[in-house]
């Protein structure tokens, strides 16, 4: 089936999401929508999807002008869409996630078997490994998505769009991923991919559509390099590669000993972990997700009440401590989901600047808030940060994901800061922003504070280190230089010790020459 957008225009109030916009994808084509957080690219799938209404222009399938009044429309003429952010029911089964809105029925009773089937033929076709009988919630991220796919096509899709599928997953997930778009290819379904990420761009797209401010800017070749696709992307040079002095190491330190952090069950997710952080320099903590990390960065804002062994900052013992007293102790913390534990949706922006900070002068004044200097600080911020915002009394749920994330880091970044903990800090942004995020994470660094950058996203690893501490089922694998090979650091990940790792590299290197 062949897709087309002639002339889409979308506004939302003075706002231009998407000017004039023109589109085709072709059957047994990967077209990928590349540009910045803000662009439009998902206001542009959104419409195709029938989430909502153009106010210009028409789509057409195979020559023919349609009208899709919502989701359910679109699925009925052959558009599936994969959502960054999942639509699945956690407590269902993947039969009854694959067969809501869509059930079968036989003699008037809802046929779960039929759905059972379904998903067992699509999953042999493409390779999947579904049990229909799971539970999602028990489900690692990456089979989720998996979950996702199946559901478009239980439903016929001949196109499917998937809207920045690479956000939630570890890299290892990112190779299946690719693995499947390439299969649904060559089945000639044709598939619209929005990513800014550049590698998986010149893996997998047969062309490529650059927007910028809501408007088409050009084409681009997949064999383009990746420092022209960011260009093209943020309309200007981007510096790919991060910039920093050798480290220049403080007195000052974190020191974790013997870090023990158990489960509901009782069951260790961190096993006794222990390093050390100097001011002054960047530990980052690398391993496929859901092995410990998000339990030790927690714990490292004491939010974790049952953990055990030390935490100390600045010779200062911390385990036992509320969050508050973490906060007091002068750590900053961004969390791994921006959405549910760094910010307040419905909370303006400038609100959202002073959390944590209300109880504290110069935000409260004879016993209230001080709102002109909440708003003079939160206009300060949002330019230091460039947060591309319509004004700071906006709902921060009307920011897109990258200036969403540059919204919590000056947050964190503006506070008197002794340690500053970064959980996948560039999850879901583009290139510009990344830009800017390392950028101010290596001056913190240089400021001589103690960082702690916690990623599955082994380029960001490599950039931002000064050591790699690599984790695995809760226990620390090794801590290794900055400059350890990529693929050690993929060997470790996987349990492998630093030794090991490298002794098979070396090995499969020498097979090679």
């Amino acid at each position: 089936m062949r897709l087309e957008l002639r002339n889409i225009t979308k506004r939302f109030g003075a706002l231009v999401a998407n000017d004039h916009i023109n589109l085709t994808v072709n059957p047994g084509e990967i077209h990928c929508l590349l540009g910045e957080n803000g662009a439009g690219k998902s206001t542009l799938m959104n419409v195709l999807y029938g989430l909502y209404q153009p106010d210009e222009g028409e789509i057409l399938l195979d020559g023919k002008v349609v009208h899709f009044r919502g989701p359910g429309d679109a699925m009925a003429a052959g558009i599936g869409m994969v959502h960054q952010h999942f639509m699945l029911v956690p407590p269902f089964s993947v039969a009854e996630n694959v067969a809501l809105g869509n059930e079968k029925t036989k003699a008037g009773i809802f046929d779960i078997r039929w759905t059972r089937k379904r998903v067992k033929e699509l999953s042999k076709q493409f390779g999947f490994h579904l049990d229909p009988n799971a539970n999602v919630e028990d489900l690692p991220v990456g089979v989720q998505q998996q979950v996702e796919i199946v559901k478009a096509l239980a439903r016929n899709a001949d196109i499917i769009i998937f809207d920045e599928p690479t956000a939630v997953l570890t890299p290892q997930e990112t190779n299946e991923l690719m693995a499947i778009m390439r299969k649904l290819k060559a089945e000639g379904k044709g598939i619209v991919f929005i990513t800014h990420k550049l590698r998986e761009v010149r893996e997998v797209a047969d062309r490529i559509t650059v927007i910028r401010h809501g408007k088409i800017v050009g084409q681009a070749s997949p064999t383009a390099t990746d420092s022209e696709l960011a260009a093209a992307m943020v309309g200007r040079a981007v510096q790919l590669q991060v910039e920093k002095q050798p480290a220049n190491h403080k007195d000052n330190a974190l020191v974790v000993k013997d870090l023990i952090i158990p489960n509901s069950l009782g069951q260790a997710v961190v096993d006794k972990v222990s390093f050390t952080v100097q001011g002054g320099e960047v530990l980052a903590i690398a391993g496929v997700q859901g092995n410990g990390q998000t339990e030790l960065a927690e714990a490292l804002l004491g939010l974790q009440p049952k953990a055990t062994g030390s935490i100390k900052l600045d010779g200062r013992e911390l385990i036992g401590r509320s969050p508050r007293q973490f906060l007091d102790a002068g750590v900053g913390f961004v969390p791994e989901d921006r959405n549910a534990d760094g910010l307040i949706g419905n909370f303006t922006i400038a609100e959202n600047l002073m959390l944590n900070r209300g109880n504290e002068k110069p935000f409260v004044k004879r016993g209230g808030l001080h709102l002109g200097y909440r708003d003079d600080f939160a206009a300060a911020k949002v330019k230091e940060f460039d947060v591309r915002t319509q004004g700071i009394r906006n709902k921060v749920a009307n920011l897109s994901g990258g200036n969403a994330q540059k919204l919590i880091i000056a947050r964190e970044l503006s506070k008197p800061l002794r340690l500053f903990v970064a959980a996948q800090p560039t999850r879901g942004v583009d290139v510009g922003s990344i830009e800017f995020i390392h950028k101010r994470i290596v001056e913190t660094r240089d400021a001589g504070i103690p960082v702690v950058v916690i990623s599955t996203e082994l380029d960001e690893v490599a950039a931002l280190a000064d050591r790699v501490m690599v984790m695995y089922r809760g226990g620390v694998v090794g801590i290794v230089p900055a400059d350890t090979p990529r693929e050690v650091l993929g060997l470790m990940m996987a349990g492998i010790s630093p030794e090991k790792a490298a002794d098979a590299v070396g090995q499969m290197m020498g097979a090679q020459r």
